[in-house]
């Protein structure tokens, strides 16, 4: 395994991030495809005999129970001072006031529910799951310095903004002098590469450690365009969201990552991988996994040195897309009517 430092900080991570979307219970709100504890137990062990040491889960998934998987395993498995414990907050977990959301009620709120669900006295790195418009920008920042204060939390990630948000959270936290954030956890792969615009570089600028989402789209890049449908690409409701728009377009990229799989002779996963992998401003893309094959395959990209002459072939088919990734989503409205 390849370690590195996670972006301005002296925090030391793997090359690659387990994320945990996939274990949890299938029955709570959430995924059907996910797997309980006992189907997940593999998947951890076969990330810490890796080397793996990095971990990103969040309240949202699967009502909680990935949180409570991911940490029971963890704490089975691993000494809690080697590994890195990362979950989000910002879905709601109720249908009810303030249970959602970046108020100081309801991250507060969240974090103590997190560390609950995890079985642990602080989490490495809390990070926003998404930027929410009806709470001052002010009030998020000075909270979550408040958490980290505290010392429930270490370290503070956002996730999926658009760069110019990002910049002001970031401006306002070094302007009162309160915790900055520390990372982005944004949306990369060869199928949409929006994201190199303007958010890269302002990591980079800023020194923000970037550990991209679905970095082989959901799959899509891991198998050539024409093949089966899985039981996850058939139920994920942000598989339609992300990709019917550009599919025509995305077909081609999908096919130069077959053909450059096919004449080295390695599983398409490893390239779309790789290159992700090979952006300077990319610190741990987050992997998923339902079966180990994936893990071993992730691990095998870190030693695939992609030529010029294939990055420009991956490259070339790319049109510009419409953003997306959510960037835009207030917490969901309430569907339930309160009695006053």
């Amino acid at each position: 395994m390849q370690y590195t430092q996670f972006g301005r900080t002296g925090l030391t991570v793997s090359r690659l991030c387990l994320g945990c979307m996939s274990f949890g219970d299938a029955a709570a709100e959430g995924h059907d495809w996910t797997m309980g504890e006992e189907a997940s137990r593999p998947f951890f062990r076969q990330a810490l005999e890796a080397g793996i040491n990095f971990f990103d889960t969040a309240n949202a998934y699967s009502g909680g129970t990935s949180e409570e998987i991911t940490g029971k395993l963890l704490n089975e498995m691993a000494r809690r001072d080697e590994i890195v414990i990362a979950t989000k907050g910002f879905f709601r977990w109720r249908q009810a006031p303030n249970t959602g959301g970046l108020s100081a009620k309801a991250l507060m709120h969240a974090v103590d529910d997190s560390l609950r669900r995890l079985g642990t006295d602080y989490i490495d790195l809390y990070q926003i799951h998404r930027l929410d418009p009806r709470t001052p920008m002010e009030e998020i920042v000075e909270t979550l310095d408040a958490i980290v204060r505290s010392g429930k939390v270490r370290y503070l990630g956002a996730s999926s903004m658009y760069a110019w948000q990002f910049q002001k959270l970031l401006h306002l936290a070094d302007q009162a002098g309160l915790k900055k954030f520390i990372s982005m956890q944004n949306y990369v792969n060869l199928l949409y590469r929006e994201e190199e615009r303007e958010m890269l570089p302002l990591c980079a600028d800023a020194g923000v450690a970037v550990m991209p989402w679905s970095p082989l789209a959901r799959g899509k890049l891991a198998r050539p365009a024409d093949a089966e449908s899985t039981t996850r690409s058939e139920t994920d409701r942000l598989q339609s969201v992300l990709y019917d728009r550009t599919a025509e377009a995305d077909r081609k990229v999908i096919d130069a990552v077959e053909q450059i799989a096919a004449a080295r002779g390695v599983p398409m996963a490893q390239i779309a991988l790789a290159w992700v992998l090979h952006k300077p401003e990319v610190t741990s893309p987050i992997i998923g996994a339902t079966k180990q094959k994936h893990i071993e395959d992730a691990v095998a990209a870190l030693e695939v040195e992609l030529t010029a002459e294939e990055i420009s072939a991956l490259e070339a088919p790319y049109i510009p897309h419409q953003v997306t990734g959510m960037f835009d989503m207030p917490v969901p409205d309430l569907k339930v009517s309160l009695k006053s």
